[in-house]
């Protein structure tokens, strides 16, 4: 009889602690959200709903790995609660896996035929596989594929008189210049295609003739900077320089993957990675492709995928200190000539070292578990395994919601100490963070 009563108080219990949770995630406080659905779930974890709010709450954060364990978690526990396969679904498509996500809006819909809701997603999903299958069967071999780059030749084209944004005096890019770009910028002006094209395409020329694996020497009484993800927030990625300096031959930068969607500024003393924001199927669902279509043309489109691909991996400061945009990989015994090897010259594969550089996620405690893709930051940063491991997020108050503060990580030579910087998320337009993202995820936020 006790027994009964304490599991009937924990159910209670359990409802209560929901509700709370739920207060959490209306006030868009996701972290607190999830620590108060995983108390309920300790209480009641026969509880879908426990399992699939919780997902939820992942999926706002980006956690996409973690909202797709607590979705099959909920799946278990009720297998016809449509809604677990709903927040699984959701999680997948925010991963570009559309065939995955279909599989489970086509499960949502068997559930639920009479649902519109449903209806709609499942046909946006359909249409969304439909395309992929589209250019798979129209994709030429990497063989025969010839690069949209050496079809484009920027001295061709005219700039009209009336044109007042920034130029470029011949075909080096000033520090001039790109003061008056920033500038312009800031007053939400176009550069001209003429000068967008120079600078992707002389970025490109100098990508593409770096290793998979970029060695950085930095001299004893230096200082080198690392920037996390910025993910087009352009206003706060001013806002380093203007706390931190201009990228320089004396103030270098590394800018470690991410650095699009949702909102690229390139030259000087700057290094970059990939992350695997910098892929053709992240920048179809963010609003990168949307947006450079938008604002230039199809053929950047295809030109910004080529530069993506010739992005550096990862990079090691003075022998010491290895940077990365994801984490380390699901075998032993993975050295850096390995990472050296990579013939990085593709979009990111599904597996393997170059795709566990993107996308694995480092975690607290010693030995592997599943990624839960995590990028949000409170802090701007995270100082895990004694020191040895810093995660930095330099986008804050992510897409106007998150609240975080940004970070960066600047290190002086030869001691390589890391002195962290936070900084709050500075005024900008009106425009909203998630403008030109695919109409599809849209539907989901």
């Amino acid at each position: 009889m006790p027994s009964m009563e304490n599991e009937s108080s924990n159910v209670s219990r359990a409802e209560e602690i929901k509700l709370q949770a739920n207060e959490a995630f209306k006030a868009h406080k996701y972290g607190q959200a999830i620590d108060l659905y995983t108390q309920a779930i300790e209480l009641n974890s026969q509880n879908a709903v426990y399992w699939a709010n919780r997902a939820f709450a992942h999926t706002k954060l980006e956690e996409y790995g973690s909202s797709i364990q607590d979705a099959t978690m909920a799946i278990e526990v009720d297998p016809k609660y449509s809604k677990g396969y709903y927040r699984q679904g959701a999680a997948y498509l925010a991963m570009g896996k559309f065939k995955e996500a279909l599989k489970d809006f086509q499960q949502v819909k068997k559930i639920c035929p009479n649902d519109p809701d449903a209806t709609k997603k499942l046909k946006e999903c359909e249409k969304a596989v439909m395309k992929l299958k589209f250019e798979e069967a129209i994709s030429v071999p990497k063989s025969e594929r010839h690069s949209v780059a050496d079809s484009i030749d920027y001295h061709t084209i005219v700039v009209e008189p009336q044109y007042s944004v920034a130029k470029i005096g011949g075909d080096v890019v000033t520090l001039d210049f790109v003061k008056k770009m920033m500038d312009d910028f800031k007053n939400q002006k176009c550069l001209h295609k003429r000068y967008a094209f120079q600078i992707v395409l002389q970025t490109r020329e100098m990508l593409r003739n770096q290793p998979s694996l970029v060695d950085i020497d930095v001299p004893d009484g230096s200082h080198f900077t690392v920037c996390g993800d910025v993910r087009g927030q352009f206003y706060d990625l001013i806002n380093i320089f203007e706390l931190n300096g201009l990228p320089s031959e004396e103030n270098p930068y590394l800018f470690n993957g991410d650095f699009v969607d949702r909102g690229f500024f390139l030259r000087g003393a700057i290094y970059l990675a990939r992350g695997n924001h910098e892929s053709k199927s992240m920048n179809k669902i963010y609003g990168f492709e949307g947006e450079v279509r938008s604002k230039l043309s199809e053929t950047f489109v295809e030109l910004f995928a080529e530069v993506f691909c010739c992005l550096p991996l990862a990079h090691v400061i003075n022998q010491k200190v290895f940077v990365v945009h994801g984490g380390l990989f699901s075998v032993d015994g993975v050295k850096l000539s390995d990472i050296r090897a990579i013939d990085r010259f593709c979009e990111p594969p599904e597996e393997g070292l170059m795709c566990e550089l993107l996308w694995s996620d480092p975690q607290p405690f010693s030995g592997r578990g599943p990624s839960k893709r995590g990028v949000v930051k409170d802090e701007g940063y995270e100082i895990e395994h004694d020191g040895k491991l810093i995660t930095v997020f330099s986008a804050p108050n992510y897409c106007d919601q998150m609240g975080n503060k940004g970070a960066f990580i600047r290190i002086e030579a030869p001691d390589l100490k890391p002195n962290i910087v936070t900084s709050s998320a500075v005024p900008h337009p009106d425009v909203k963070p998630m403008a030109y993202a695919n109409n599809f995820l849209r539907m989901f936020q």
